[in-house]
């Protein structure tokens, strides 16, 4: 249900939960924050309204009947939409929370929550460029060129990362990264052997400049190295207890 009353010019949220309570809440805080908010009951719904009018970002609920969160995502996903999506999820519901993200959502928070930090967040994912597209590039020997700078594949051990192509490999194999996974993956290898902490990496990869839960930083590491380590190659991207991450050879 398109929203009516708010400028064009503003940016357009579509805000997706079957609990017409939490749904009514959100629209009303959003567009008290400035923002243009269409709303949907149901997985479904939201696709079809993403049709009528394409909204800058997704603010979804993963538990829903019928197309539930993580299904939509994948949909976008499959289809090549990067559109950024911030899913929502209960407290408990640590399962729904990792398969939305593993789905390809950019971030999450966990019910209940300050409207404050939602606005934060989705500002900061909006910063990242328009459905966090990638600045354009173009060929260039070696690598890609930004800016009219040449950036060179990327390599340590076993892996490879290409900033232009916009594709990994691990032993030769081509890796599937979500977009997410690959900028937190290119931002580690631009430092090999640099220890950064969870708040450099949530600032440099997700665009937060606020205390954020900086679990999400841990559950994309995991993430990259299921899919780095799938043939048995060893650990590149290492843990420094009580600091962070670093992408090294060795322990």
């Amino acid at each position: 249900m398109p929203d009516e009353s708010t400028s064009a010019t503003d940016v357009s949220v579509l805000v997706v939960d079957d609990d017409a309570d939490v749904l009514h809440s959100l629209q009303r805080g959003l567009r008290l924050a400035g923002f243009s908010v269409d709303t949907a009951t149901g997985g479904a719904e939201a696709l079809r309204a993403m049709q009528v009018r394409r909204p800058a970002l997704l603010v979804l609920d993963i538990n829903m009947p019928g197309l539930d969160g993580v299904g939509v995502v994948t949909a976008l996903r499959a289809i090549g939409d990067d559109i950024p999506v911030c899913v929502l999820s209960a407290r408990t519901s640590v399962d729904d929370r990792i398969a939305g993200l593993e789905a390809g959502a950019d971030d999450y928070l966990t019910k209940p929550f300050d409207l404050g930090e939602l606005v934060a967040r989705i500002k900061a994912l909006l910063r990242r460029r328009p459905a966090d597209a990638p600045a354009p590039v173009t060929a260039a020997a070696g690598g890609a060129e930004r800016d009219g700078t040449a950036v060179a594949v990327r390599s340590v051990a076993h892996v490879d990362l290409d900033p232009g192509a916009r594709r990994v490999y691990s032993d030769g194999h081509l890796v599937d990264l979500t977009r997410r996974e690959f900028e937190l993956l290119a931002v580690l290898m631009e430092h090999p052997g640099m220890v950064l902490s969870r708040v450099q990496l949530l600032s440099q990869v997700w665009g937060y400049d606020f205390a954020a839960d900086t679990n999400v930083v841990d559950v994309f590491v995991g993430y990259l190295r299921r899919k780095l380590e799938a043939h048995g190659q060893p650990r590149i991207v290492q843990t420094v207890r009580g600091v962070g991450f670093v992408v090294r050879t060795t322990p």
